[in-house]
């Protein structure tokens, strides 16, 4: 039996649905609730993108007032985004037409069409979160890495991989990551039967030609109206994907509180990322509005401190780059290019806290 499996029998399914009812009761039905009236927060974010790219292209400002203002665009960009995350979970209602226009509204500037987030997220990623080489959002096993010993060289790029430019990895991974997923994972895969990744990859290609029509109409501006905002997007997104999962044990069972991991964000900036820090949480209930997550953080606090892994964001961000990538086996990092480098992941969990 496999560690992951040993493992299991202590913690399993039976386990997860028993802290989840033990929540539900705790917290009440209307922590549950599906909350339309979040959907607001589109309006004043589109409006301080509109605007700040407007005022970069029309005000001839210093390059620092230019820098700002994309800064700030390219901010509220990431956070529509993970907005977006939630509205296609369905946390708060509203038709399937809505949702997916939001999706557009919130995924578009990613290049990932709606219905593409939710066959690979919703779908593919939540049922086999951190499951050996299930998961599409892992750099997976050894195992993937002995058939295939060329694909080793891809995890150089990564956090953890050891060169200077896997400190770039932050600035585009989602979006460079997304169209291998959409190109490549969608043609075999279970969960994208009878998906149309034709039209997907077309609509993704509009996304593209929008962000050049804007380089174009920007000129040399382009520094401040494309290329700093679609750096935000990656580096936001992918500083909290990253240490949801890869630095937790792969698991047989898809146990959220075992394989992955929430993060403590700065207070003042939590609220306006829209308590994506809040993953452990999201995972036990996918279509929970964000704003309650933090009642079951303090839930899993107060009741499962020993198991429930908060770390803070900072820290990390810094530990996934002083670890390798790919799982040896349930509880071991291992880098594939130097196998002697290896980590026991339930060690670094008494070191994160």
């Amino acid at each position: 039996m496999s560690d992951a499996s040993a493992y299991s029998r202590h913690f399993g399914a039976d386990d997860a649905r028993a802290i989840r009812d033990a929540v539900k009761k705790d917290l009440g039905p209307e922590a549950f609730k599906s909350r339309p009236k979040r959907a607001l927060w589109f309006i004043p974010m589109s409006a301080i993108i509109v605007a700040s790219l407007a005022a970069i292209l029309t005000l001839d400002l210093p390059w620092w007032g230019n820098l700002l203002l994309s800064l700030l665009a390219g901010h509220t960009l990431a956070c529509q985004a993970l907005l977006a995350h939630e509205v296609l979970h369905g946390a708060l209602g509203m038709s399937r037409r809505m949702q997916d226009f939001l999706g557009w509204v919130g995924f578009g500037p990613a290049l990932v069409p709606p219905e593409f987030w939710r066959r690979w997220h919703n779908v593919a990623h939540h049922a086999h979160t951190n499951l050996g080489d299930k998961d599409p959002d892992s750099f997976g096993t050894m195992v993937r890495y002995e058939k295939h010993p060329q694909t080793a060289n891809f995890t150089k790029l990564a956090p953890g991989g050891r060169t200077w430019y896997s400190f770039l990895f932050l600035f585009y991974s989602f979006m460079f990551h997304a169209q291998l997923v959409l190109r490549m994972q969608t043609r075999k895969r279970e969960e994208f039967k009878g998906f149309d990744r034709k039209k997907a990859i077309r609509q993704s290609y509009l996304c593209m030609a929008a962000w050049l029509t804007l380089a174009i109409v920007s000129g040399p501006l382009a520094i401040f109206t494309v290329l700093i905002p679609m750096m935000m997007i990656n580096f936001i997104g992918q500083s909290y994907i990253l240490t949801n999962h890869m630095l937790r044990p792969q698991m047989d069972n898809n146990h959220p509180v075992d394989n992955s991991m929430s993060v403590r964000a700065w207070r003042w900036i939590d609220p306006l990322h829209f308590h994506f820090s809040h993953h452990v949480e999201h995972h036990l209930f996918p279509k929970m509005g964000s704003d309650q997550a933090p009642k079951v953080r303090a839930w899993l606090q107060q009741e499962m401190s020993e198991r429930y892994v908060c770390p803070s964001h900072v820290k990390a961000v810094a530990m996934l780059y002083k670890t390798p990538r790919v799982y040896k086996d349930a509880h071991t990092l291992i880098d594939p290019l130097n196998p002697e480098r290896t980590v026991d992941v339930m060690k670094l969990q008494g070191q994160l806290g």
